[in-house]
């Protein structure tokens, strides 16, 4: 089939091209001149395991532009893919898709195309791009644009540091439409995915067991809520467990042995529920505040979700409290910071804690210093005046620290050389904010080992 994604985000650049890599010939396009020329070279403008491999096998079908004309004119889905970040009143700004759906109604020369809502959008935002691209469609062409569209929406559930696996093997495919004829287009491009009859790549292989994905055909409100609702129940059951995690550490309680005794519990499940700092990122936060907005223009309140991103916040505050508690004076203290990306595998800084937590403790006088194995440079763009000292390595952030916090629990800080960290250190206190170190051996090498729950 003939695809256009318009906005080459994480969500826009996976998408095309996973659904490049299954034989559709893919146009994504973008207003970046610097990120289009990049993805024209086969790179990539951001952090993803085995994106620029599957990029380039993906090639005879995937190319990239700024322009929307011959990417949108004869396409048979065109997806909706950029961003919409929130607002200052915490409903999502759609300019963005706005501009899009103008774009589409303007270059759009064929005879049916289902434009899709990739972009995590409000409720009722299937019909408002109905109606835009309708709007500019008819302004442009001077005649009717019935029948020519129909709008879809297709959530995406992929977590960033694992968004290939999760496009090839996702646990389901929600297609949104009140118009029969998108949804039997949508089915026809996911095919090979609900299937599984493609030949899947050596460094992306078939997980064992995975058959049949689930495709779930909804209305449009259902499909767009089903994004929020999702993602509201895995931050508050992250929230949940870092709550119980307090408790826990007040009545002596291990909390790692909590979680696996009620995550056994096939009704509850072992995922989303590691305790420790706290979610991060571009979708939780996001969506969450979203969420509690729309309910507000419905006169409705939701205090179980507002409460599960309070917990969140206070996550962050707490590492600074732990450190305070131990420490004593924070002025004048050196704290070193492992990790800067909201998780492992991505460069995305988006809502990171430990953006916070380097800008709580700098504003408190301590000495900050920091090291990412990828985020690193990205975080010295975008954050070039939070007054901490990056620092090449995990042994150089060691260097005559008074405490070391472990934020983003990359696999290499799980096998530091650790003795020799200690060595480095002007007193040899860890703070495991993500309960991912072996707490016994910490202690073995002359750590003082605080976590996030005891």
């Amino acid at each position: 089939m003939n695809v256009s994604i318009i906005g080459t985000g994480y969500v826009g650049l996976t998408t095309g091209t996973c659904l490049a890599f299954l034989g559709h010939r893919v146009t994504c396009v973008d207003s970046d001149t610097r990120k289009v020329e990049l993805l024209q070279a086969g790179k990539t403008p951001i952090y993803e395991p085995y994106l620029e491999e599957l990029m380039a096998e993906a090639a005879p079908n995937l190319r990239f532009c700024r322009d929307y004309g011959p990417a949108v004119r004869d396409a048979e889905v065109i997806f909706i893919a950029v961003g919409t970040p929130p607002s200052a009143t915490g409903s999502p700004d759609l300019q963005y898709v706005s501009a899009a759906a103008r774009g589409i109604g303007q270059h759009y020369a064929g005879d049916f195309t289902v434009v899709v809502n990739k972009s995590t959008v409000p409720i009722g935002s299937g019909n408002w791009v109905d109606s835009l691209v309708r709007e500019s469609y008819e302004q442009h062409h001077g005649k009717k644009a019935n029948g020519h569209f129909s709008v879809a929406s297709n959530p995406e559930f992929l977590r960033e540091g694992s968004a290939l696996h999760d496009s090839l093997y996702p646990d389901r495919v929600v297609v949104g439409s009140d118009n029969p004829r998108s949804l039997e287009v949508l089915y026809t491009l996911y095919r090979p995915i609900l299937d599984q009859t493609f030949a899947p790549p050596p460094y992306l292989p078939r997980p064992e067991g995975v058959g049949a994905v689930p495709l779930v055909s909804a209305d449009l409100a259902s499909a767009e809520l089903i994004k929020y609702a999702a993602n509201a129940f895995l931050a508050t059951k992250i929230s949940y467990i870092n709550e119980i995690g307090q408790l826990a550490e007040k009545v002596g309680a291990d909390i790692q042995q909590v979680a696996k005794g009620i995550g056994l519990d096939a009704r509850i499940g072992t995922r989303f529920l590691q305790s420790g700092i706290g979610w991060g990122g571009s979708c939780f936060g996001k969506d969450t505040t979203a969420l509690v907005s729309t309910a507000n223009e419905y006169g409705l309140t939701m205090p179980i979700v507002e409460s599960a991103r309070e917990v969140n916040r206070r996550q962050r505050d707490r590492v600074v409290e732990k450190l305070l508690s131990e420490l004593k004076i924070l002025k004048g203290r050196t704290v070193g910071l492992l990790g800067l990306a909201f998780k492992p595998n991505t460069d995305d800084l988006r809502e990171a804690p430990a953006i916070d937590i380097a800008r709580n403790l700098a504003e408190r006088g301590c000495k900050v210093k920091v090291h990412d194995p990828v985020a690193l440079e990205r975080f010295q763009r975008e954050y070039p005046n939070l007054g901490v000292i990056c620092c090449n390595s995990a042994e150089e952030v060691a260097d005559e620290a008074d405490a070391i916090a472990l934020v983003t629990e990359w696999q290499q800080y799980l096998e530091l050389d650790w003795d020799a960290i200690a060595g480095r250190m002007r007193s040899r206190i860890v703070l495991d904010g993500r309960n991912a170190l072996d707490r016994a051996r910490q202690i073995r090498q002359g750590f003082k080992y605080l976590s996030m729950a005891g």
